[in-house]
């Protein structure tokens, strides 16, 4: 049978500070120079920064902030398809025989998802398609030209 004990460790005997810090820490009130903001005055003051004792606190290194990403706008087949008729009505969709023509990025949209079914003939300007998009719309003899698949980027 084995017999455990707490080790001497646990009573911190022989550390002088028994992990309060400095020596003089946590001997009771008068460590903590007041109550409140009491002490502050006459006694630390002198120590600070001229900034710090205006209470002005943005002082000293700051946080960097990673460069923030600009967020895509996507929309897919299946949004065109339900924003189809009020676009035209809009005259935000222009008609050339039995094509439609709509320029995606005039309407503020970055990328073109493949998601839903088309049933028009579309001619489309786009910054970004997917692949599946595209085939989706050659399919019913559409076009679509991105400008990242025409500089050779995707």
């Amino acid at each position: 049978m084995v017999i455990i004990k707490k080790k001497k460790s646990a009573k911190q005997r022989g550390t002088r500070t028994h992990g309060w810090g400095a020596g003089k820490k946590h001997r009771g009130a008068g460590h903590r120079g007041g109550k409140g903001n009491a002490g502050f005055g006459k006694r630390g003051q002198q120590r600070l920064t001229k900034a710090h004792a205006n209470k002005i606190k943005t002082l000293g290194k700051r946080k960097t902030h990673p460069h923030i990403k600009k967020i895509k706008k996507i929309i897919t087949i299946k949004e065109i398809d339900a924003k189809f008729e009020s676009w035209i009505s809009e005259k935000k969709i222009k008609k050339q025989k039995d094509v439609f023509t709509i320029d995606l990025s005039e309407l503020g949209y970055d990328k073109l998802l493949g998601t839903g079914k088309l049933y028009h003939k579309l001619k489309i300007h786009v910054n970004e398609c997917t692949e599946i998009a595209r085939k989706k719309i050659e399919a019913l003899n559409g076009t679509v030209t991105s400008k990242l698949n025409e500089e050779g980027n995707q």
